[in-house]
């Protein structure tokens, strides 16, 4: 991992939740969701789950959340915003290559804006690391199950586009060679003013 994001999921997890927060203005994100495979009443894990951005968004529809991320940091922050709101799904520290977890456990397992990290942390091995993460997610996963994952199409553009060549080879791979289908959702963000976008972002 480098040491920029390091720093920051260890170190600046309420920092990183205040960038987040106004993202999706529009509220297009679960609508998008819900088209890709029904939530109501299923049992969803969330891999990489951060300071909670899909929990806290699927927390009415899912019967039971789980969350799972490497950095405490993280679900600390995590545990504080899931408790604002009344909240009690469990979170888990573990890396989501390997998780203790039996099989056929959760109906719906997401991973949101997590996995394309493992391009920067482990270089040209990205490819076996990240199938070690998709195939734990397909056992946990009950056969008739969903797996979705969440990636950035470019920021700052209404065009959307793999931000990087490497980011497109792998979402192409995702999409060639473990079958997931690609739809574009758009999240933007809606700041007061660019004062405040900027010290909000600029850390990141």
């Amino acid at each position: 991992m480098t040491t920029h994001y390091a720093h920051i999921y260890k170190h600046r997890a309420a920092d990183y939740h205040r960038l987040i927060t106004p993202e999706d203005t529009d509220g297009n994100l679960l609508p998008a969701l819900q088209r890709a495979t029904p939530l109501r009443g299923k049992r969803i894990l969330d891999l990489g789950t951060g300071t909670g951005r899909l929990p806290l968004l699927l927390r009415d529809v899912a019967a039971r959340i789980v969350g799972v991320d490497l950095h405490w940091g993280m679900l600390q922050e995590h545990k504080i915003q899931r408790n604002r709101t009344g909240g009690h799904w469990p979170l888990l520290q573990g890396d989501i290559r390997n998780l203790p977890l039996p099989d056929n456990c959760v109906d719906v397992a997401t991973a949101g804006w997590a996995i394309g990290h493992f391009l920067s942390w482990f270089g040209d091995d990205w490819m076996r690391q990240v199938s070690c993460v998709l195939q734990e997610m397909h056992r946990m996963v009950t056969p008739d199950g969903a797996l979705i994952i969440i990636e950035t199409l470019t920021t700052g553009s209404l065009s959307p586009a793999p931000p990087t060549d490497r980011l497109a080879d792998y979402y192409a791979w995702l999409e060639r060679e473990w079958g997931f289908i690609r739809q574009e959702i758009q999240t933007d963000y809606q700041f007061s003013s660019v004062e405040e976008a900027v010290e909000r972002s600029q850390f990141f």
